[in-house]
């Protein structure tokens, strides 16, 4: 996008600085998931997610960090395109001291093997704090190399998922946990229950193909009494980018 078509989408993008959310359950940090797709529900275009949301979705992606005190995803996604808690703007940054938060969130990879590609800025970066949260069944020389890297690594018992976002909590005194995938994290979070809120970006494009990825990706049978059930909050169209930006909650039942 040239400069002056990124300002005149930027006035149609909603302010995600601004949000409220929920107060956390107890024991575990409020799950917002964050994605982009196309219209036909795929979120990768030849491996990565490059190509489906513009430079304004990567904008409100960076302001919904301001909200979170950790931003988690998964190995695939930092093998497939790196990944970090940064803001990149210093406004953004200052709004956060502003509000008592650390300068950027702590970055959280989940890894069930500690196959991870120890070269990227995840690992290399002094900038923002990371943390690996690795499997009990990983090798111990892979997390010796990790640990070497400096990354603290946490291991993971046989509740995955679940036992995370307690240790978050007990040990960060996590209130907001932000997920930015990949759909293998996603699905098992949605399949334990565990999320709160999904932010989904609608990219004006159809992907096509047999074997290309969804949101959420998961092992269990699809079935209708164990769909999750969401609400709409917002939808913000952009016809400068032509993406809406959607935001649901999850229904709980009272």
């Amino acid at each position: 996008m040239e400069a002056d078509d990124i300002a005149a989408a930027v006035a149609y993008k909603p302010d995600y600085t601004s949000l409220t959310f929920g107060e956390p359950p107890a024991g575990r940090p409020y799950v917002i998931v964050n994605m982009v797709s196309s219209l036909d529900g795929r979120v990768t275009i030849e491996g990565n997610e490059r190509g489906l949301g513009s430079k304004i979705d990567q904008r409100l992606m960076r302001e919904l960090r301001v909200h979170a005190d950790i931003v988690m995803n998964g190995a695939g996604t930092l093998r497939a395109s790196g990944t970090s808690s940064r803001l990149d703007d210093p406004a953004l940054e200052e709004l956060r001291i502003a509000r008592g938060k650390t300068r950027t969130p702590i970055s959280a990879i989940v890894s069930a093997s500690g196959d991870l590609p120890l070269e990227r800025a995840f690992f290399r970066a002094r900038d923002f704090e990371g943390v690996v949260y690795l499997a009990a069944s990983a090798p111990a020389e892979r997390r010796e190399a990790i640990e070497a890297t400096g990354r603290r690594v946490f291991e993971v018992p046989d509740e995955g998922v679940r036992w995370i976002l307690h240790h978050m909590r007990d040990e960060f005194d996590a209130r907001r946990l932000l997920v930015e995938g990949g759909p293998t994290l996603n699905g098992e979070l949605f399949d334990a229950g565990l999320v709160d809120e999904l932010f989904l970006t609608l990219g004006p494009v159809v992907v096509g193909g047999n074997d290309v990825l969804a949101a959420v990706v998961s092992d269990r049978a699809p079935s209708l009494e164990r769909t999750t059930r969401l609400e709409i909050v917002s939808a913000v169209p952009n016809p400068v980018t032509n993406e809406i930006y959607t935001r649901y909650q999850v229904q709980r039942e009272t």
